[in-house]
């Protein structure tokens, strides 16, 4: 039958599946709910994170099956909070805009539930403890990790500062076309600014992948987001190397 969805609406398969899995005969009544992506593919249906198959529709049905609070959505509607906390707390303030139109809430209550659902994936779901505990984590990489992650860490660190900064963060996002807000700029940067300076150092970044190579950590957007920008980085190189080649060697 998701074959089917996939073909008909435009849906990513991994996005089909889910919703057959999760509404069943619902999720037709699911689908129309959704909106456009602006993209060649996948038409419809956009996620509420890009390493989860949850779509914005997803968040306009359980409005109207009676979730009220943001709380609601993310621990007992889509039950992400317990597959990933970090995961929800990133998706929050995209969970919460959606659930501000379908419930007119005014800034003041979107705060306010950005504000409770914080409290709860940091004191119920154990994000503070999580957090404290990949703190305490020794470096335990190989010479061969290290070395692939300090390369990673200076491509985004462009200037050679020594540190990344959110501005790094954020011209990285948009070479994959990801527009994201402030506020969702600073929840990446807290991830993994153990610090508090504001700002990621390499020795942050080095206990991040320690900590997830251990499984003290299930998921890192800013460990992804180095991981990507390894990858275009390669690309770039290579589509120079075959320029000049073709050039017969720029001479």
């Amino acid at each position: 039958m998701y074959i089917r969805w996939v073909q008909d609406f435009g849906w990513e398969m991994e996005v089909a599946q889910h919703l057959s899995k999760s509404y069943g005969d619902r999720a037709l009544a699911v689908a129309k709910m959704a909106t456009m992506t602006g993209k060649r593919w996948p038409i419809i249906g956009k996620k509420i994170h890009p390493e989860f198959p949850y779509i914005d529709a997803e968040i306009r049905y359980g409005v109207r099956e009676y979730a009220c609070t943001a709380i609601d959505m993310i621990a007992r509607r889509l039950r992400l909070a317990f597959l990933n906390v970090q995961a929800a707390a990133e998706a929050l303030p995209v969970v919460v805009d959606i659930m501000a139109e379908e419930l007119n809430w005014n800034e003041a209550e979107r705060k306010r539930q950005i504000k409770m659902a914080n409290e709860f994936l940091a004191n119920e779901m154990g994000q503070m403890v999580n957090r404290a505990s990949r703190d305490k984590i020794p470096i335990n990489l190989s010479k061969e990790e290290i070395q692939t992650y300090i390369k990673r860490f200076q491509i985004i660190d462009k200037d050679r500062k020594g540190f990344v900064s959110i501005n790094d963060i954020r011209r990285s996002l948009k070479n994959y076309g990801e527009e994201v807000t402030g506020e969702q700029l600073h929840e990446i940067l807290r991830e993994i600014d153990t610090n508090m300076n504001g700002q990621v150092e390499l020795d942050e970044y080095l206990q991040m992948m320690s900590a997830i190579k251990s499984g003290h950590v299930a998921y890192s957007r800013f460990a992804r987001m180095a991981e990507m920008e390894e990858e275009h980085h390669e690309r770039e190189t290579l589509k120079k190397k075959i320029t000049v080649e073709r050039s017969g060697g720029g001479l």
